[in-house]
């Protein structure tokens, strides 16, 4: 109906510009606002386009087109002109109609099969360390994106690689075989993921001991005195020769090579080892997947995928997409792209992180058959993507039109950054409980669920604290940083989860003392107040919307569309009577109008991966 009213007046405009002025314009050239609230009307036009077709000033426009609307469109009952703009007034009636025509659909929004997929991939953890806050964001986004590309009609697969090899992950290993004295997650009860974090965090610990050590040596001192600047400081000097001292002086570091190699080389032990680590972190990754409600339909390991991408960098030699370097590096000159010169593979044949994610894009089309991919990675990696994507393209892989990168900016505590290694890092299971632990605090100063059972209170509590948690991050743009306040995320009075929930929780109130009542008598309400007629016009947005969430794969547009539909019917429940409306038909047509709230409410917040409780 939304996408009906929209269409018509956009057909009708056409017409309209052809009658009046000749001019053969389509809808798309004469797009659809809705009306500022500060002036009368439903929807808008901008007709300063139009002076240079119509050549009348944009007064007359508006007034021309306005009038053959008002005859030619019975939807159409008021027009006025300000300045540039045209303003259209819908007829009551409609958005009566409209109302009566959604309000008992419980998947309002939801739109049919496109027969298009999309891949999403989402987290991709380490497997060297718990999932911290920067995933948080990056796992809500993943998800989000889904679900709401989901509700726009795609078929969406959900992916995630995790990173289970590599230096990092040999830094835990050799940690917990020197330190770890045989301890497990389960004689130390400590949850697996972050018991093998712990040993990432030990590693470091004891590299800076040797390496605090190393400079006060003579061999240190030697190295400051060679290679520093003639007014660099020590202090200076150490931090930035940190990496050049872990590969080449760090007895540390020598074990942590020497253990990567084994793991190249498939040593038996060393393998085990791995896998033994790994599977500790595994089960501790998907302890916090179940608690944020997220689950994944593929998952890739970098283990398997880091040597994929060769046969593509021999495709891309035959086709003059990629050189190969007298020394027999492979390279590709993206400077005509602004993207420099890139090596997509090593002299000594070896594979790159370019060239391992050419073959996982290669890998899951072969899989899924997608039309579009969409990476969730940090805007630290925009480079990176610009450069994959134009190299797909220039090797003419069929998805390449359809690749994209979420980009978003990271996640700081109102204490500031975090940082891993030193063990400073907020754990995702921290900052879950911490929220549960503010939704406590606030529910027990109000008192609302006091009488339900433990368990029941228990699960009121969590799905508030998940809302909370999830809305806060969702509803900020992806690509703009931001700063995560727990206690700021369960305000029931602010831009979050709770008040949006606390409104479908008023409106289930509602719905459950009005009983299993005959709501035909709604077609007898005469006059719509406008503050019912804006509503309404609000819940119609969401379709459009949600297509244009999916479009631009931000969430943060349907949470503040959840927001802003909650914050008015919070104002509409206080300032008109529902259950005590003064008629039978108001009483009717209010109870069909909060319906369709809640459900519009209920299928947003979904989108988000976030449930509704039915009381708070």
């Amino acid at each position: 109906m939304a996408q009906r009213i929209t269409t018509l007046i956009q057909d009708r405009l056409v017409v309209a510009v052809k009658t009046l002025y000749g001019a053969d314009l389509t809808a798309t050239d004469l797009p659809l606002s809705n009306t500022r609230k500060e002036f009368v009307g439903d929807f808008t036009v901008v007709v300063f386009p139009l002076t240079r077709v119509a050549r009348k000033k944009p007064e007359e426009i508006g007034a021309e087109i306005g009038q053959y609307l008002l005859q030619h469109v019975p939807e159409i009952v008021d027009f006025n002109v300000i300045k540039g703009f045209l303003n259209l007034a819908v007829s009551p009636r409609y958005w009566q109609d409209y109302l009566s025509g959604i309000y008992s659909d419980t998947t309002f929004g939801i739109q049919p099969a496109n027969g298009q997929k999309v891949l999403v991939e989402f987290s991709s953890p380490n497997t060297n360390k718990p999932l911290h806050l920067g995933h948080v964001r990056n796992i809500l986004l993943g998800w989000s994106v889904s679900r709401i590309l989901e509700a726009a009609g795609y078929k969406v697969f959900k992916v995630q690689i995790v990173n289970d090899r590599g230096i990092a992950i040999c830094k835990s290993m050799l940690a917990w075989k020197k330190f770890g004295v045989g301890a497990t997650p389960e004689s130390t009860g400590m949850k697996s993921d972050h018991f093998v974090g712990d040993y990432y965090v030990r590693f470091e610990q004891e590299f800076q001991k040797e390496y605090q050590q190393w400079q006060a040596s003579a061999a240190g001192q030697e190295i400051f005195r060679q290679h520093a600047k003639a007014d660099e400081s020590e202090a200076t000097f150490f931090k930035g020769y940190k990496d050049q001292y872990f590969n080449q002086h760090s007895a540390l570091g020598a074990e942590a090579q020497e253990m990567l190699r084994s793991w190249e080389q498939h040593d038996p032990a060393t393998l085990e080892l791995w896998k033994t680590l790994n599977n500790w972190v595994y089960a501790g990754f998907n302890a916090t997947y179940d608690r944020l409600g997220v689950s994944f339909d593929k998952l890739y390991y970098e283990s398997d995928t880091y040597l994929l991408g060769k046969d593509m960098v021999e495709k891309g030699l035959e086709k003059d997409v990629f050189y190969r370097e007298p020394d027999n590096s492979v390279w590709i000159d993206l400077e005509d792209a602004k993207l420099d010169r890139k090596v997509v593979q090593r002299r000594d044949g070896t594979a790159v992180y370019i060239t391992q994610d050419l073959g996982t894009a290669e890998l899951r089309y072969e899989d899924f058959g997608v039309e579009k991919m969409v990476y969730v990675v940090a805007d630290e990696q925009i480079y990176h993507f610009q450069v994959l994507f134009e190299i797909l393209k220039r090797l003419g892989a069929p998805y390449a039109s359809g690749l994209y990168h979420l980009a978003y900016g990271m996640v700081d505590l109102p204490t500031g950054k975090m940082k891993s290694r030193e063990g400073t890092v907020v754990d995702a299971d921290d900052l879950i409980d911490e929220v549960i632990a503010e939704a406590w605090e606030n529910s027990r100063e109000r008192g609302t669920i006091a009488d339900l059972p433990e368990k029941e209170q228990a699960e009121v509590i969590e799905q508030i604290a998940l809302a909370a948690l999830k809305f806060f991050i969702i509803k900020v743009n992806p690509q703009k940083r931001m700063i995560f306040d727990p206690r700021e995320s369960v305000d029931m009075q602010g831009t979050t989860g709770p008040y949006v929930q606390n409104a479908y929780v008023r409106i289930q109130s509602v719905l459950r003392k009005a009983g299993d009542e005959d709501l035909s008598a709604a077609a007898e309400y005469g006059t719509l107040e406008k503050e019912e007629q804006d509503l309404i016009a609000q819940l119609a947005q969401f379709p459009d919307l949600i297509q244009e969430a999916a479009r631009n794969y931000d969430p943060s547009i349907i949470a503040n569309y959840c927001y802003n539909l909650a914050k008015a019917y919070h104002r509409y429940y206080h300032d008109f009577s529902i259950l005590k409306a003064d008629s039978s038909a108001a009483r009717a047509f209010r109870l069909q109008l909060s319906t369709a709230i809640a459900n519009t409410l209920r299928n947003g917040m979904d989108m988000l991966g976030i449930a509704m409780p039915e009381r708070m």
